[in-house]
């Protein structure tokens, strides 16, 4: 039998341990009972963005953005399309102006940037807004 994966609960942090061939039965926080698997992005400030990308053990797409960048905002529909059709994979979002200290970690040099994480290392990286083709292919390389 498998090792069970480790998921960080997007709602209270909670660390959760689920056997991966339970993930399509939308498993639940021990804790406080959200959903583990959320058909959204999940907005992440710097803390919460490392305890994702130290401790669970899905791969992870991050956008980079800022409210004040019109490709960012034009581009979120798309992002959260894609974290609806995958909710396997997670699709974080990180304000750069709120937490310009994350962007600097990453060395951000334009947004948005698309970072792509797998066993909590960066393992792709894109600049600019994508299609939800081009992003759904990039998110699904991850997974791979």
């Amino acid at each position: 039998m498998p090792d069970p994966l480790l998921l960080v609960c997007p709602s209270c942090g909670t660390l959760n341990r689920v056997p991966a061939a339970r993930l399509a039965e939308r498993p639940v926080c021990g804790s406080c009972r959200a959903g583990l698997l959320p058909a959204a992005p999940i907005e992440t400030d710097s803390a919460s963005l490392a305890r994702f990308l130290e401790k669970d053990q899905l791969p992870a797409v991050v956008d980079l953005w800022a409210p004040w960048c019109g490709p960012c905002r034009a581009f979120a529909p798309t992002f959260a399309q894609a974290a609806a059709r995958l909710p396997a994979i997670r699709f974080l979002k990180l304000d750069t102006e709120a937490h310009p200290e994350a962007a600097a970690r990453f060395a951000v040099r334009a947004i948005p940037t698309l970072i792509g994480f797998k066993g909590g290392r960066e393992v792709a990286r894109l600049s600019g807004a994508l299609p939800l083709r081009d992003l759904l292919a990039f998110a699904e390389r991850l997974a791979a």
